[in-house]
């Protein structure tokens, strides 16, 4: 006979108290609890740049807000994870909850930078839940491949939408006329 586990949700883990000695970061996936050691020197700078150039191209047009994590995004009693970069636009804004801290709800373009720790959550568990709940775009860094890929909801579920190697650029469907040139974040 199988037991079911009981599914830790958002509330019970904004309840939780953690020693001030630990230095790691928490991600609720599916009601699992996922610790995550601080990310890597390399993933620092790559999340550094890709935050500049988002926001030297959204905030002069003033078409939203660029956060880094880490910042719970809350899609649902049982998921809140932190991706390395979101994107809400200007007419989604509600869902920025100023009073808890938090991103309540799906914003329009999430980056997730992959570790080699990372790679299954990102690749397929975050990507199925970005999916889920209509993520429109789902941008996945690969330093190790020195690789862009975009991902955008076509009737629900996630196609391709560009890829890009050290030595191209992909453009966003998302933040239209965004273009990022894969070599210069990874330098």
């Amino acid at each position: 006979m199988m037991v079911a586990a009981k599914k830790l949700t958002y509330r019970e883990f904004r309840e939780m108290e953690f020693n001030d000695n630990d230095l790691f970061l928490y991600e609720i996936l599916n009601g699992i609890l996922v610790r995550k050691s601080a990310p890597h020197i390399l993933h620092q700078r790559i999340s550094q740049k890709l935050n500049r150039l988002f926001e030297n191209y959204v905030l002069p047009k003033q078409l939203g807000e660029v956060f880094t994590a880490p910042v719970d995004v809350v899609l649902s009693e049982v998921n809140a994870p932190q991706p390395d970069l979101i994107f809400i636009s200007t007419a989604n804004a509600n869902i920025i909850d100023e009073v808890e801290g938090i991103v309540n709800g799906a914003p329009d373009l999430v980056v997730e930078i992959i570790s080699p720790s990372s790679i299954k959550r990102d690749r397929i568990e975050k990507k199925a839940i970005y999916e889920q709940f209509g993520i429109p775009e789902y941008w996945l860094i690969d330093p190790n491949n020195q690789s862009i890929e975009i991902y955008t909801l076509k009737e629900g579920k996630y196609e391709l939408h560009a890829f890009a190697d050290a030595t191209e650029k992909v453009q966003s469907a998302v933040i239209a006329g965004l273009e990022v040139e894969a070599g210069a974040i990874f330098q």
